[in-house]
């Protein structure tokens, strides 16, 4: 099935200004300035947070110049972090692309993403909605709030699934989080309906975060990254979690302690790796998702009225469970 065309499906019309607006955006004359801008444009993923955004607004009322300019601001927000966190952990590509710290150099990447971050502010200023300038605002600090809890979480001594969750809805799903939020606030929503959006974003950006985690157990040229991946990276996500703590087998909680403190071999992150998939880990984490995916259908049921809006709304979910990348 083509999830991502009955996505669109609805808010086609819309989708296509937005990205005019976006590239627009992300554009300037100035020589190497334009010349880096540009190629962060040439990546443009699939729009997912953009059509999440417009899918809301749509879902509560009309899609209006408010919810473009709250797009355009959290896609670039979301742009600009990408960019610095490239620098962060010194990596070389982003969606197969080289990254801009690797084209050019870190100091030239901070310098852009703060350029982008400046214009995601000036974007969502133009909303002239000062809860969505706020929530925008908030949600900078959340994300950078989330990598910072992330590298002080990976050294610590505990193994939970508490610490695990606690970032991850700062750092992704607090993006589709802001997105349902955003869209469902430029629409005119009742705080009620704002809240339901909320929540419901959230969950989407569980799931998404739990697919992604599941992609570092299996090999995939299309993923573009090896197995073990977040482990090498001092990481560990749910379904090692969920594989240690419920066998409490004491070699494995070993091991897992040293991925925390960044001193683990690629055998044993293979041994890991073949642990966490032989006790339960993948599966776990698949029930999760399952059990989010019937709560976000609720919601779909519930506040979702236009059948079209319905059909495109649960595309996305089953999209974002059932990805391959």
């Amino acid at each position: 099935m083509d999830y991502l065309s009955h996505i669109r499906k609805p808010i086609d019309t819309e989708l296509q200004e937005f990205i005019s607006l976006f590239n627009d955006s992300l554009s300037h004359t100035d020589g190497m300035l334009e010349t880096v801008l540009d190629h962060i444009r040439k990546r443009a993923g699939k729009r997912m947070r953009p059509m999440l955004i417009l899918l809301t607004a749509k879902c509560f009322g009309e899609v209006n110049e408010s919810t473009q300019r709250a797009a355009v601001g959290l896609e670039l927000l979301h742009t600009a972090s990408l960019v610095h966190d490239d620098v962060v952990d010194e990596s070389g590509e982003r969606r197969g692309q080289k990254s801009v710290n690797a084209l050019y150099d870190n100091k030239v990447a901070v310098l852009v993403g703060d350029y982008i971050l400046s214009t995601a502010l000036l974007n969502v200023s133009l909303t002239g909605s000062q809860p969505i300038v706020s929530y925008l605002a908030r949600l900078g600090q959340t994300l950078a709030n989330g990598e910072i809890l992330q590298l002080t979480s990976n050294g610590g001594e505990t193994i939970c699934e508490e610490t695990y969750y606690e970032v991850i809805k700062q750092k992704t799903a607090a993006l589709f989080e802001a997105c349902c939020a955003m869209g469902a606030m430029s629409a005119g929503a009742s705080e009620v309906d704002i809240t339901a959006a909320r929540e419901f974003g959230q969950k989407l950006g569980i799931i998404f975060q739990i697919r992604d985690d599941i992609f570092d157990y299996y090999d995939s040229d299309e993923i573009g990254k090896p197995t073990g991946n977040d482990m090498a990276e001092g990481k560990l996500t749910l379904p090692v979690i969920h594989a240690v703590l419920s066998t409490q087998n004491p070699e494995m909680l070993a091991i897992s302690y040293k991925v925390k403190q960044h001193e683990v071999s690629k055998e044993e992150i293979a041994k890991l790796v073949a642990f966490t998939k032989e006790n339960g880990g993948i599966e776990y984490a698949k029930d999760t998702m399952e059990t989010l995916r019937e709560e976000c259908l609720s919601f779909i049921e519930n506040k979702v009225k236009n059948d079209d809006l319905k059909a495109s709304f649960t595309a996305y979910v089953d999209y974002v469970i059932g990805r391959k990348l």
